[in-house]
């Protein structure tokens, strides 16, 4: 495992891709129009974006997004002190992103490229699950000499996206500096065609520096083999000192120390939309690690994050969605 900073460092840097969700609610029929693939994220080119954008019934919604992002904008919202690694345009949808963030109190580390934005078409079916098509764009050029253990500098934990695992240079760059900064290293395996396509590559190359494995069923299944939670939970744990086991609905659990913490989701409304759910839930585990919580507080703070942005479509909870989580919390 890492070195680790003072436990009491609250810090959080994100790095992954600079993204612009573009989001809207279609039926079952033209996702099937779209693609034989539901759920998860799949690489596209911009020509499928443009083309998918073209034929959408409804007006989309445009805001900063990317795994890695949403969460730490998370942690910006609910007052922690977060700052996000990554590359995007030289265009106004890189301008809109580098905005987004500062909106959200988190400090930009952005480098820039002529090449267009990266984008990201979240396709919600009317059983709120979205289906991700994804052009990187500006995000796939990021230079791995250029990430450094400046850009970690002071970080109590790292937060990298799974979908880094597709850039295995870029992925150990990440590595080798966030180690290098004496932070923990949290890794939030993000989609189970993530998993399938790098499962080797993550085995043998990157665990050894994982402190905090985060998964979903679908992701812990691809990456353990096993359906069953309990044994998929403890596969986790064998990798890292903090092991997060999300199961939807049913709540969530962590495993730290041989000991697991079941934790109960918020009761509520059903789902709009479950665009964000994962990196949210991230964003309150994290903010709350950092604060020094229990086990017990960081899961029902992350549960609290996922359940409300579920709530709206996208990623980004309102303001009045974040007053709940905060009182939620006394």
């Amino acid at each position: 495992m890492t070195g680790k900073t003072d436990a009491h460092g609250k810090r959080i840097v994100g790095i992954g891709s600079a993204l612009i969700d573009v989001l809207a609610q279609v039926s079952q029929d033209f996702l099937n129009d779209i693609s034989d693939v539901k759920g998860g994220m799949t690489l596209v080119e911009s020509a499928f974006i443009d083309d998918v954008i073209s034929r959408l019934p409804v007006k989309p919604d445009i805001v900063p997004g990317g795994s890695a992002c949403n969460t730490i904008i998370g942690i910006g919202r609910l007052g922690g002190n977060g700052s996000f690694v990554g590359q995007c345009g030289e265009d106004d949808f890189g301008a809109l992103f580098e905005q987004g963030l500062l909106n959200s109190g988190v400090k930009p580390q952005l480098f820039k490229s002529k090449t267009p934005t990266g984008r990201v078409v979240s396709l919600i079916t009317p059983d709120a699950q979205r289906s991700m098509f994804t052009y990187l764009g500006a995000s796939a050029e990021m230079n791995p000499a250029l990430i450094t253990e400046q850009c970690f500098a002071g970080a109590s934990v790292v937060m990298m996206e799974g979908y880094l695992l597709f850039n295995q240079e870029l992925m150990m760059a990440a590595l080798n500096g966030a180690k290098k900064a004496g932070a923990r290293i949290a890794l939030d395996l993000a989609s189970f065609t993530v998993v399938e396509q790098s499962l080797d590559f993550l085995k043998e190359n990157v665990l050894e520096s994982i402190d905090i494995l985060i998964a979903n069923e679908d992701e812990a299944k691809a990456f353990t083999g096993f359906s069953d939670e309990a044994k998929a939970l403890d596969t986790l744990a064998a990798h890292a000192d903090i092991a997060v086991l999300k199961v939807g609905a049913r709540g969530s659990y962590i495993s730290h120390h041989g000991e697991t913490v079941r934790v109960d989701p918020v009761k509520g409304n059903a789902p709009v939309d479950t665009t964000g759910a994962g990196d949210l839930w991230a964003a309150g585990f994290l903010y709350g690690l950092t604060q020094g919580y229990s086990m017990e507080k960081c899961g029902a703070l992350a549960s609290s994050c996922g359940y409300e942005v579920c709530q709206v479509t996208g990623a980004s909870i309102p303001d009045d969605g974040w007053r709940r989580i905060k009182t939620r919390l006394v």
